[in-house]
């Protein structure tokens, strides 16, 4: 905790106060505060309660700490391009991070079954790949061929799994427990907030009409469009909803691995508190 209390000793009244003081202000407090977020959550993956784990974590826990790395990880990313101004870009790396949030949370709610679900239904390609060397693909008759094999049969072996041990993620077309990730967010987060977050961030990805018309192009005054080759300038509205998705998988990691204690759950209440505080900052000062 050493580390973190270094990243939140300036955090006192005055501080907070003159960063809340004007939208300018805010804007290079929140900046400052999405960095420092992004390091709490890079330490707080590298927690651990030595009693429980004196090396490292096993199957049972590993899945769900490399989801919350990936959060750390993709968080970072969306801060440096949020110091860059290129709200379009962190439109792409959201969206993977409410997913990686969603199922982190939706695998503690869960038993060590859905556990073992999750890890196998990773292996839909590799599986596929297996299937094409019988074939007889000449594929892997090559060096990289050989070199994907070899990887392949390396994590099904140090996971104990054969090719005839995903029966069950075949028939459920190798969706978590069959569902889809409407649904998983359905029940971890709430079914009216899809729309708005993790569907329209779709067209971050795959590109749509609205998504050309947002980013890409710019309407005349005669009706004809013209290209838009400009990035789009950030503000706060692209990390605080975020924050609101990522922070609960780290309360309850931190619950799982006996590491949740006055300390971490002040720390983490604090986060939801300032980003909250934030936001409604911005929207009392923000001018359409």
């Amino acid at each position: 905790m050493e580390e973190i209390n270094k990243i939140t000793e300036k955090y006192q009244p005055d501080y907070i106060s003159e960063g809340l003081s004007s939208l300018e202000n805010l804007n290079r407090f929140a900046l400052t505060f999405f960095k420092d977020v992004a390091e709490i959550y890079d330490c707080l993956t590298r927690l651990k309660n030595i009693e429980r784990n004196p090396s490292g974590f096993s199957l049972d826990d590993a899945p769900i700490l490399g989801l919350l790395v990936r959060i750390a990880k993709l968080l970072k990313e969306v801060i440096a391009y949020y110091e860059k101004d290129h709200a379009e870009i962190i439109g792409i790396l959201d969206r993977p991070i409410i997913e990686a949030s969603t199922i982190a949370t939706y695998l503690m709610r869960n038993g060590p079954d859905i556990l073992l679900d999750y890890r196998k239904c990773s292996y839909k390609d590799r599986l596929r790949l297996l299937r094409d060397l019988e074939a007889g693909s000449a594929f892997f008759n090559t060096k990289p061929g050989q070199r994907l094999l070899k990887s392949v049969r390396e994590k099904m072996d140090a996971e104990g799994f054969s090719k005839d041990d995903f029966g069950e993620q075949k028939k459920n077309k190798w969706r978590l427990q069959g569902k889809r990730f409407y649904d998983i967010f359905a029940e971890v987060e709430h079914a009216d907030l899809y729309p708005s977050t993790y569907g329209m961030m779709s067209e971050s990805i795959h590109g749509s009409w609205n998504e050309s018309l947002d980013w890409c192009l710019t309407r005349m005054p005669d009706g004809t469009y013209k290209p838009n080759l400009s990035s789009y300038p950030a503000d706060i509205r692209f990390v605080t909803p975020m924050l609101r998705f990522t922070n609960p998988p780290y309360r309850l990691w931190l619950e799982r691995i006996d590491a949740y204690d006055e300390n971490t759950r002040g720390l983490l209440d604090w986060i939801e508190k300032v980003n909250l505080m934030l936001f409604s900052k911005y929207d009392e000062l923000f001018d359409e």
